[in-house]
């Protein structure tokens, strides 16, 4: 009966230390799985209403950014876009935007930064940033990164849809070459998003450029029953093509964040 009840009490200190490891390995299992999930790299996004996210269905307006998903792997990659209509670096800053997504970033995180169209609107004294400004405020957003181990990349501002009897005229003046220089500068990689929409749009003509940008007839939509000719943004055809010149960009480029899209 003694060696019985030795038998027996060795039989569950085995099934009791079995249970144990097998906790310990579904414990280290969920652990990983939790871990792997953070370590899955942020693509951030900041910019001005051409990037943004317009969710409302009942109007037809798209940011390139917001379209943007369609090309990466959502397994792989995370997308946050934090652009906001008629911001500027200024306005990004001032508004505390920068501080908020700032600490998010993490060593490994994408940033892609796009400004332009309203830093040169000076009329608007909230927004304006002299070039002198826009390019300290560019430089500001790409060091603090980096000092992160963020991945920044850098990207001139889309055209408008500005013809002058046939030919497309650029509106940000001398804004789009600060980002060019201050790329080669900081050796950061650049999309140069105001060029090849400009060779997009020219090739389209005054006509065929249309359908990318916000052309929307009297009576079709309640927020605008009289109708609305928007040369500044997109239609989401215009916002899918946009995303499109810059994924291209990406590809040809090799940069790493090229391997997180969909095959």
């Amino acid at each position: 009966m003694k060696g019985a009840t030795i038998t027996s009490s060795s039989s569950v200190f085995l099934k009791m230390r079995k249970m144990k490891n097998t906790l310990i390995i579904v414990i280290s299992l969920l652990l990983l799985s939790s871990c792997s999930k953070q370590l899955i790299p942020t693509l951030y996004l900041m910019g001005d209403s051409t990037m943004a996210d317009k969710p409302d269905l009942d109007y037809p307006e798209r940011g390139w950014g917001q379209l943007l998903p369609v090309f990466f792997d959502s397994a792989q990659l995370k997308i946050e876009n934090h652009a906001k209509n008629g911001r500027s670096t200024r306005s990004f800053i001032y508004e505390g935007r920068w501080d908020s997504l700032s600490a998010k970033l993490k060593e490994g995180d994408f940033l892609v930064i796009q400004f332009g169209h309203n830093d040169g609107g000076i009329q608007k004294t909230d927004r304006y940033a002299t070039p002198a400004e826009y390019r300290y405020n560019l430089k500001k957003f790409v060091e603090e990164a980096q000092n992160k181990g963020v991945n920044p990349i850098l990207c001139t501002p889309i055209v408008r849809r500005n013809f002058e009897n046939g030919k497309l005229i650029d509106t940000h003046g001398e804004y789009p070459e600060i980002v060019r220089k201050l790329s080669s500068e900081l050796n950061v990689p650049l999309i140069d998003m105001q060029q090849k929409s400009q060779n997009l749009v020219s090739e389209l003509g005054d006509e065929g450029s249309l359908p990318l940008f916000l052309q929307i007839p009297a009576g079709v939509y309640e927020k605008v029953p009289e109708g609305k000719i928007d040369n500044t943004h997109f239609s989401e055809k215009g916002a899918i093509t946009m995303a499109q010149l810059f994924v291209d960009e990406i590809k040809k480029q090799q940069l790493k964040l090229s391997k997180f899209m969909k095959k």
